[in-house]
């Protein structure tokens, strides 16, 4: 209740001040300053925009009126609320307002400094072209049963458990308004990704939460029942993730509440533990089988996996599994070292796992190499929020892209780090309801939609500028990058890309390639053994 003292303090103070009247003239002062905070608590309790004022009546406009005053506060807050936080505060504004559906031209140039070294920009055409529509999609499982068409922007594997009740019903409800995806992330299906109906990626983690047995083994029965629902558009299976790669996690007892216990599949009040591997499969082969077993039980719904790329050998015995066995996934989602909005030691957010970018080059130019890449989509996650962001994502590989934060930032997440917690102010990351219950869902669910929309008509007027009929023409020549004060490239001549079919024809001249293809293993996850004996060899 400390975050409503303020607030009570005021409607005591007034009270007291109307009494005192009577004995000092100073009192209807007295009463007329902290009536007013009353009543600007009052209003903040009763507005719907900002959950934060909601959550903190009086108090949250101290925030809002420091960092108004002028430049000098508000250099203050951009730098305490970006201290050790990979998003910048300029980053934030543009969500916001794209949430919010607010004019986001900017006067008096750009604010990036363009002779910077990694600077990266497009380049425009003379001949600008037209489009009508910024609803690009993509079309996935063409071989399945049930396709479906993907927009190139979604939300990313955020779970219920991690998010508040009412952060999950206003990101469904806002993925229904817009007509894009909305991942469960692997704490399953829970009843509030149910209420609107919007379109549901279904991910399944090595806990195989909502498909398992009581032993914490997969369930084929479980998991046909779930994802034959009709919400269930695609399942999407998580090898490893990419703010903790190769860690496994649990969600200790006292927060196992019956809500969450019933979407897991796991008892009420005893920690729920995800491994740190899957025990259905143990091999690249395993793998690939399983993801065909899935798509059989689902019904013929597209299946793909989501990996964050770690050591390369693992990656080309998955590539060596689906070219020998020819089951072939639907999709592939690439999560970069760089994303996650879930909370991960500090070493494994710091150091492990390769970034986006590097990872996305690496599976694109397997796939490309071994002729599979027309048969299999690739998409990718890691702090993308700006129409930029997608631009070069779908440049350098991917079909579309997925964002966490991002969307968090359209519910109002201020990134106060209090995730963990379970203090979270703007009731998006917690499972308190006096906090969460502060959330409008409505409010919330159209600022989610205008995030994603007014992004992908931002895309959209990025390709006219470009000259370039549609986000699959995107390619590494188009986006250029300042490699030094006086040297300019594009991606294209910066990195080696393969040609097709070019892994079939021998190994190439491409470092990664050359060191670990020719003894990555498709019957075992193991490290080579070449590598293994470089490896003991430099602890020698």
């Amino acid at each position: 209740m400390s975050r409503y003292s303020v607030y009570i303090l005021s409607l005591v103070l007034f009270v007291l001040s109307l009494i005192g009247w009577r004995w000092h003239e100073a009192g209807i002062w007295a009463a007329l300053v902290f009536g007013l905070l009353a009543v600007l608590g009052t209003w903040d309790l009763l507005q719907k925009a900002s959950t934060l004022r909601r959550n903190y009546p009086i108090l949250a406009h101290f925030r809002y009126g420091l960092e108004s005053i002028g430049p000098e506060m508000r250099q203050y807050f951009i730098e305490a609320d970006t201290a050790e936080v990979p998003f910048s505060r300029q980053q934030r504004a543009l969500v916001y307002q794209r949430a919010k559906s607010v004019n986001d031209v900017r006067p008096f140039g750009s604010l990036q400094d363009v002779y910077a070294v990694d600077y990266e920009w497009i380049n425009h055409s003379m001949r600008p072209a037209e489009h009508a529509s910024h609803d690009f999609r993509v079309l996935v499982g063409t071989d399945t049963a049930q396709p479906y068409s993907v927009s190139v922007f979604n939300i990313s594997a955020m779970s219920f458990g991690s998010l508040s009740a009412n952060a999950v019903r206003a990101l469904n409800k806002g993925a229904k308004l817009g007509g894009f995806y909305h991942d469960t992330g692997e704490g399953s299906i829970a009843s509030y990704h149910r209420e609107h109906g919007g379109d549901l990626v279904w991910e399944i983690g090595s806990g195989y939460f909502g498909c398992r047995n009581p032993d914490g083994s997969f369930s084929e029965e479980r998991f046909a029942g779930n994802a034959r629902d009709p919400q269930v558009k695609m399942i999407e299976l998580k090898l490893s993730q990419g703010a903790k790669p190769g860690h496994g996690g649990m969600l200790p007892a006292p927060k196992v509440t019956p809500e969450i216990a019933a979407a897991r599949g796991v008892p009420v009040g005893e920690d729920c533990i995800s491994p740190a591997s899957h025990s259905a499969f143990d091999s690249p082969v395993g793998l690939v089988r399983f993801v065909a077993r899935l798509r059989e039980l689902s019904g013929g719904k597209p299946v793909g996996f989501k990996l964050a790329i770690g050591h390369p050998w693992e990656w080309f015995g998955i590539a060596k599994a689906i070219h020998e066995t020819g089951l072939l996934p639907d999709f592939i989602v690439v999560d970069g070292a760089e994303g996650g909005t879930g909370a991960a030691p500090a070493e494994f957010i710091d150091h492990v796992g390769l970034p986006m970018h590097e990872a996305l080059m690496l599976v694109h130019n397997t796939l490309v190499g071994l002729d599979l890449r027309d048969r299999i989509r690739v998409a990718a996650a890691g702090r993308i929020t700006s129409a930029f962001d997608i631009a070069r994502t779908l440049a350098m590989g991917a079909d579309w892209c997925n964002a966490g934060r991002g969307f968090m930032f359209a519910l109002g997440c201020i990134q106060s780090q209090s995730c963990h917690n379970d203090r979270c102010p703007t009731g998006v990351a917690t499972q308190d309801p006096s906090r969460w219950r502060h959330l409008d869902v409505d409010d919330k669910a159209v600022r989610v939609a205008g995030f994603q929309q007014n992004t992908l008509k931002a895309l959209r007027d990025l390709l006219c500028a470009a000259g370039l009929g549609g986000p699959e023409e995107l390619g590494p020549e188009h986006i250029l990058r300042r490699v030094s004060p006086i040297e300019v490239r594009s991606l294209a001549a910066l990195y080696r890309f393969l040609e097709p079919g070019e892994l079939l024809r021998g190994v190439p001249e491409h470092q990664v390639f050359r060191n670990f293809w020719a003894e990555a293993r498709s019957d075992s996850f193991s490290a080579p053994g070449r590598v293994g004996t470089m490896q003991h060899s430099k602890a020698s």
